[in-house]
């Protein structure tokens, strides 16, 4: 079993102790305890717990709620407040600090427990996303293929450098704007501008492919004639764009 390293920080020392005497017989390891605010942040970035226990209200001038967001600031922790009672503002304050879990006073070892693990299980599941998330944006920003990711609404949400360069539109610039403002079409033969595929798969929930002699419509007016499969993947569009005058330049939406 990999070892779990808890902090609690608590005011009320009898509290305090016996919240500790509860993780040690459920298995956990106590690193340390912390009775105030500058405490715990002190002792969470020299102990580094994978959890913290934290009451809402501790004796001093800063609170539970403040230390959390001075730990998370610092450190990729989760944690769980205990409390016994907290007011609507301070509820609102303590969600501002993502914490993993609420336990209200007095709980049991059962409810301990199973706030702890799910509250471990949920940060791995958060880490996993930011690494897949890390990767996948690695990947897609080294491709020599365009790459443009669109939400349900067709607002665009990310663009990699090749789609940048196909389009002449900068990633800070075109995030949140319409597709149809990014992605423009035309017949490259006639000039007549072609309806935006992203429209059709949005609605229909299919895939489209461009018809040929269609040109992409840069910011700057210059055309580039393309081929392109637009789909829909976890409910945003998908568009692959590709150059047809070259072999590396695709642009993927």
């Amino acid at each position: 079993m990999v070892e779990t390293k808890i902090m609690v920080v608590e005011d009320e020392v009898i509290v305090a102790r016996t919240i500790a005497n509860q993780l040690t017989q459920l298995g956990y390891t106590v690193v340390d305890m912390a009775a105030s605010g500058p405490a715990a942040i002190a002792k969470a970035t020299d102990k580094h717990p994978d959890l913290i226990l934290m009451d809402i209200f501790l004796k001093g001038s800063m609170d539970g709620v403040k230390a959390a967001s001075e730990i998370r600031s610092q450190l990729d922790v989760p944690i769980i407040f205990l409390t016994a009672y907290a007011d609507d503002d301070t509820l609102q304050r303590a969600k501002a600090t993502l914490p993993m879990g609420y336990i209200v006073k007095p709980f049991n070892e059962s409810e301990l427990r199973v706030a702890i693990e799910l509250a471990l299980f949920k940060h791995r599941m958060e880490q996993e996303l930011r690494a897949n998330r890390a990767y996948l944006s690695t990947l897609l920003n080294s491709m020599h293929d365009g790459v443009i990711a669109t939400d349900a609404q067709g607002q665009v949400t990310f663009m990699n450098p090749a789609a940048e360069t196909l389009t002449g539109w900068r990633e800070t610039e075109a995030f949140g704007q319409p597709i149809t403002e990014v992605f423009q079409l035309v017949n490259e033969i006639t000039g007549e501008a072609i309806a935006n595929p992203v429209q059709h798969v949005l609605a229909h929930n299919d895939v489209r492919y461009l018809e040929d002699f269609t040109a992409l419509v840069g910011r700057n007016g210059d055309r580039t004639p393309i081929g392109a499969i637009v789909a829909k993947t976890n409910n945003s569009p998908k568009l692959c764009k590709k150059n047809r005058n070259s072999t590396s330049s695709k642009l993927n939406l």
